[in-house]
């Protein structure tokens, strides 16, 4: 009866081994269960899905300062428009409370409006409280017109005080791309400069009150639309 019982063990722990080295045999030489090939409907399917995600991500944004100007603004507002494509501006107060209309037309529209003090003062050549008066009331302004409260700053010359953004509950907005378009006479440079330049989740700063400026911030959408780039506001490159 011993004997029987051994012998029995000594069956099963030779199956059992058997089939280990079988199974490891199978894992080294790559012959598993065969899987079924992906039709190629799937292949292109799954392409074209990571092909738009990449798409999706590829985000810019375009942002223009001292502004409105009641000539050049409208015209970049009528190019955006057309092509869909939304903007941030931060728009001095003297010339804001000028041109309501413009400010009303920029909200309406989708795009997103910051504050760039009242008279384009800088902050490290003047007196903080005066920069900050220029701020609080650049927002009255904007605010009186939309209805909107507003978020963000863009300091003339990217001058900063980090503890203003407590003070006044807002954000500064600097810039990765600076093609120096308001002192540039030619559209066709300051769009080389640019694309040129600009990368993924960049914030291209450039103004709305020179014509050259307009004309090649609309050749700049333009090509970047063409490369794949989707633009959105400096809120979405910053938060999202």
């Amino acid at each position: 009866m011993r004997k029987e019982t051994v012998r029995r063990l000594g069956l099963l722990l030779f199956s059992v081994a058997a089939a280990l080295l079988f199974y490891g045999l199978s894992t080294v030489s790559g012959r598993q269960e065969p899987r079924r090939p992906a039709s190629s409907a799937a292949v292109r399917s799954d392409a074209q899905e990571y092909e738009q995600e990449d798409l999706e991500q590829k985000k810019v944004a375009i942002s223009f300062d001292d502004g409105p100007h009641p000539t050049y603004t409208e015209q970049l507002l009528d190019g955006l428009k057309k092509r869909g494509v939304k903007a941030t501006f931060f728009v001095t107060g003297e010339h804001a409370a000028l041109h309501p209309d413009i400010i009303w037309r920029m909200s309406e529209e989708g795009h997103l409006i910051g504050n760039h003090t009242y008279t384009h003062i800088q902050l490290n050549t003047s007196n903080r409280e005066q920069f900050k008066e220029e701020l609080i009331r650049t927002n009255e302004v904007i605010s009186e017109i939309t209805g909107d409260e507003v978020l963000y700053v863009r300091p003339p010359y990217g001058s900063w005080d980090k503890t203003l953004e407590e003070e006044l509950n807002m954000f500064p907005v600097l810039w990765t791309v600076d093609p120096l378009d308001w002192c540039s006479s030619s559209a066709s440079c300051i769009v080389r400069s640019v694309v040129g330049e600009v990368e993924e989740n960049d914030i291209i700063l450039m103004h709305d009150y020179y014509d050259t400026s307009v004309t090649a911030a609309l050749e700049i959408v333009d090509e970047l639309l063409a490369e794949g780039y989707t633009f959105v506001t400096v809120e979405e490159i910053l938060f999202d």
